[in-house]
Parts: structure tokens; C-alpha cells; sequence
């Protein structure tokens, strides 16, 4: 087998991996595509056999109550006329 001969017997062999490639991809793109209608042809029927809910009926709107506002005072602390003795912290 000359050197040509041996070329082109892989260049077909490599032509050949990149068509299966090129079908797997194919393939898998299809059963993908088929796997997303079949789940919105699913969610469609579905959907026909559900009753649409009734009309609803607006009630008038109520005006809102103003808000009503407290004035608090806060607590006035008495001052201490007497302190104790400071705490003495012993470390081990």
C-alpha cells in the first residue's frame, strides 16, 4: 500500500467517524424535540379538559380608614443617687 493509498483509506475512516457523529447528534436532537411536544401536546389537552373558573364580580372598594396616629412618651429613668461597688472579676 503506498503512501496515498494509506491517506485516503483514513480520510474516508475519519469521513465515516463525522457522519456517525453528525446522525448521533441528529438523532438525539429529534428525540429531544419530540420529548418537548409530546409535553406541551400533554399540557394542552390537559388544559381543554379543565373548566375555565367563573367570571368574578368586583366588589366596590371600601375607602380605606385614615390612619390613626398615638403620641407616646417614653419612660423618664430616675437617676441613681447611690451606686454600688464596682464587681471585681477574678481570671484563672
Amino acid at each position: 500500500m503506498t503512501k496515498s493509498e494509506c491517506y485516503n483509506a483514513g480520510m474516508t475512516l475519519l469521513s465515516v467517524q463525522w457522519q456517525g457523529f453528525g446522525w448521533c447528534i441528529a438523532v438525539l436532537l429529534i428525540a429531544f424535540a419530540l420529548a418537548e411536544i409530546f409535553k406541551l401536546l400533554f399540557a394542552g389537552l390537559s388544559n381543554l379538559k379543565r373548566k375555565p373558573p367563573p367570571p368574578q364580580v368586583k366588589e366596590p372598594e371600601k375607602p380605606a380608614p385614615e390612619p390613626v396616629y398615638y403620641l407616646v412618651e417614653r419612660k423618664k429613668k430616675r437617676p441613681k443617687k447611690q451606686y454600688s461597688e464596682p464587681k471585681e472579676i477574678s481570671f484563672r
